[in-house]
């Protein structure tokens, strides 16, 4: 029987780290985002039509990885349903209405019994972890578990608990990490893990180590009682054979500042190993000490097997947010290539105590530019863009990759949200590859006091726009702009996504189902101001206890962003980096995607611009990914080079997954990032899920 290949985009995957199915999120528990399936391979895939097509039934934005199990995919769509469809023809099986304000939209979790009598999907909403039955959609009766209970803090009082990401499922756990706010007093980052059947907590591993635990010394006495966050926000990794689970834990809060929790604060910044049936820490490395950066590593780390100096070697990398690729062995901890401490910076707070020394890996190479000089300004920035650039540049602290922020503004390259994010890399177990997308996005930090920013904001543009915002917009984007994803987008930034047009044009005329606002002109300029500018209006600053009293610090995340919604960095904005984990050496690097801005004027070759997408590769020798062009495409996993490209109606988010079913192979895209209506045209863009295969 003859058996075609077609490529599924927007997934996840399980059933054992063989890598031939989709059925567990980033595609199996290792996260290796890898397929061995190879119908579909550099001599055909130029062929690939698409096969078929499921709207999202709405114009929400969606970042979701599709599960497949047997022939049915799991998709988020209609209004943050979770719905069924039929893995071959996308077909409609059956739609769970949460009703929820706040999901987990980037993938769900699944598991089975051994006898596949019981099979659920696993789905956290407003804070609650709910389960359902995978073959109707319906509720687990007495399956509920509120995650902000059993933190040793006030429930009502936290604020946030659920992470966008969902967790991983060893054998009959259920994995959990959380999303903790960023301000001072947030919830603690435990890492817990829960019965599949009954929701009972197993075991509880704490970040924030309390009295008599690893690494209490490294924080203030009794500072697990105020401190939070070390929280794995993003994707975890496990090692089914040994039984371990590694954890990319996040900075402590607050992120920017750290005066009320003195010294190296374990586990935050950290890869954890631990016993994923116990809980108990079998090793860790801190890859930043005292983070007030904001640098922890968001992306799952990877499991691969190279060969170093004649022997197989079982290792885990981590890419970071820097740009740094860490490598360890997987069983022991011990760096694969020497990792120094170099000196850094000191802070030059009076209260601020930064450590001596930060980790720098000697090999592999970055994947990312570490700074950001007036030699590295755009091309593309208009004569008054370039000259406000310049004198920031050359007036700000500009001392390397941990320069400390204070009340002077500071140069942050790549950037708190630059280098690698959640679903951002892949490996190919086969070879010891791995392959990286990132984006290079400097920020701008700059210290100030709740007091500071009251009389810098007094009768201020930004000050004027708060009063509008909290007017017009704050009873549905939330005082703290971060919306209610998917349902209603953050606003928080902004600036990295639209043009100051493009944001007027929004706020008049509405996108999606936001109406558009009866606004003046006065009213519009403040509030268009406070939206590019939010610190200067004493916008987002917590309120929360803290040891520091009312000596706090508050800094913005900075991002420098000109008129015409760029990065003030010369291209590219976003990069595809392979690499030989044999070597440790970079095999090839292109810029990854196009901004059609620019690439309708001729100009291509950039990346696009603040990409949040994932790569998956097959053992038919291919990358699949998308971009935010609107582009899907396979490239040679050896060079890099386009081998396949075409065009959906919407821009792209999320990991691309890969499956098979009675022999064809499907790859489907998440097309939903652009949502609402297009400048110029006006015309309502509609999200789907777009599957392609072999005619």
């Amino acid at each position: 029987m003859h058996r075609s290949l077609a490529v599924l985009f927007c997934a996840s995957a399980l059933w054992g780290q063989n890598h031939a199915r989709w059925s567990d999120y980033g595609g199996s528990p290792d996260a290796a985002q890898y397929s061995s399936l190879k119908q579909i391979d550099r001599t055909n895939v130029s062929k690939l039509k698409k096969a078929w097509s499921f709207p999202t039934g709405d114009r929400l934005r969606y970042a979701f990885n599709p599960l497949i199990v047997d022939n049915v995919m799991y998709v988020m769509a209609k209004n943050l349903s979770i719905v069924a469809i039929d893995a071959t023809t996308g077909k409609e099986i059956w739609t769970h209405a949460p009703n929820s304000k706040y999901i987990v939209n980037r993938g769900i979790n699944y598991w089975e019994s051994k006898d596949r009598s019981e099979r659920r999907l696993f789905v956290v909403s407003d804070h609650v972890l709910r389960a359902l039955d995978a073959r109707t959609g319906k509720l687990i009766p007495n399956f509920n578990v509120n995650l902000k209970e059993g933190l040793d803090r006030d429930p009502a009082k936290i604020a946030l608990v659920q992470s966008l990401s969902p967790g991983r499922v060893f054998e009959d756990l259920l994995i959990l990490g959380s999303a903790t706010n960023q301000g001072y007093g947030s919830a603690p980052g435990d890492i817990r893990a829960f019965d599949v059947r009954t929701g009972k907590l197993v075991w509880s591993f704490h970040t924030v180590p309390r009295p008599g635990e690893y690494g209490y010394e490294t924080w203030p006495k009794d500072a697990w009682k105020s401190v939070g966050g070390a929280n794995v926000w993003s994707e975890f990794s496990v090692d089914l054979q040994r039984g371990i689970l590694y954890a990319p834990t996040a900075s402590a809060k607050y992120n920017f500042y750290g005066a009320d929790r003195t010294g190296a604060n374990l586990f935050s910044d950290c890869l954890l190993a631990l016993d994923a049936r116990t809980g108990k820490r079998l090793w860790h490395y801190q890859m930043v000490h005292h983070d007030i950066w904001d640098y922890d590593p968001a992306t799952a780390p990877k499991l691969l097997t190279i060969n170093k100096d004649g022997k197989k070697v079982d290792i885990v990398a981590q890419v970071s947010k820097q740009g740094f690729v860490w490598v360890f062995d997987r069983v022991t901890g011990k760096p694969i290539w020497p990792i120094e401490e170099r000196p850094v910076p000191p802070s030059p707070m009076k209260r601020e105590k930064t450590w001596a020394t930060q980790p720098f890996p000697t090999k592999p190479p970055p994947f990312a530019r570490q700074k950001f000089t007036v030699d590295d300004l755009s091309p593309y920035l208009s004569p008054e863009d370039r000259a406000k650039f310049r004198d920031d540049i050359l007036s700000a602290a500009n001392q390397g990759l941990f320069t400390p922020p204070s009340t002077r503004n500071t140069i942050q390259m790549p950037g708190n949200n630059g280098g690698a994010n959640w679903g951002g890399a892949a490996v190919d177990p086969t070879t010891g590859r791995l392959y990286v997308i990132s984006k290079d996005l400097p920020a701008m930090l700059k210290l100030e006091t709740e007091a500071e920013q009251k009389r810098a904001a007094k009768d201020s543009p930004e000050q004027h726009g708060l009063a509008v915002y909290g007017a017009k917009c704050g009873a549905c984007h939330g005082v703290d702009r971060l919306g209610k994803p998917p349902a209603i987008p953050g606003v928080a930034d902004v600036a990295l996504k639209s043009t100051r047009a493009e944001l007027i044009q929004v706020i008049q005329q509405g996108k999606g189902p936001m109406p558009g606002t009866k606004i003046n002109t006065e009213e519009l300029n403040s509030l268009v101001a406070y939206l590019y500018n939010p610190t200067r209006a004493t916008a987002n600053v917590p309120v929360s206890s803290s040891a520091l009293g009312d000596d706090k610090y508050y800094s913005g995340f900075g991002f420098m962003i000109a008129s015409n919604g760029l990065s003030p960095i010369k291209p590219p904005w976003s990069s595809l980096t392979a690499y030989d984990m044999n070597e440790g050496t970079i095999l090839w690097k292109i810029p990854l995607g196009d901004v059609p801005e620019l690439a309708a004027k001729g100009i291509k070759g950039t990346g696009s611009h603040y990409p949040k997408v994932g790569p998956i590769v097959t053992a038919g020798g291919l990358i699949f990914t998308g971009t935010r062009d609107k582009k899907v495409r396979a490239l040679d996993v050896d060079t890099g080079s386009i081998l396949w490209e075409a065009e959906v109606d919407a821009a792209l988010e999320g990991i691309a997954a890969t499956y098979e079913v009675n022999g064809k192979q499907y790859v489907v895209f998440c097309a939903s990032a652009q949502v609402g209506l297009t400048p110029g045209t006006q015309v309502p863009i509609d999200g789907a899920y777009v599957a392609f295969a072999l005619p």
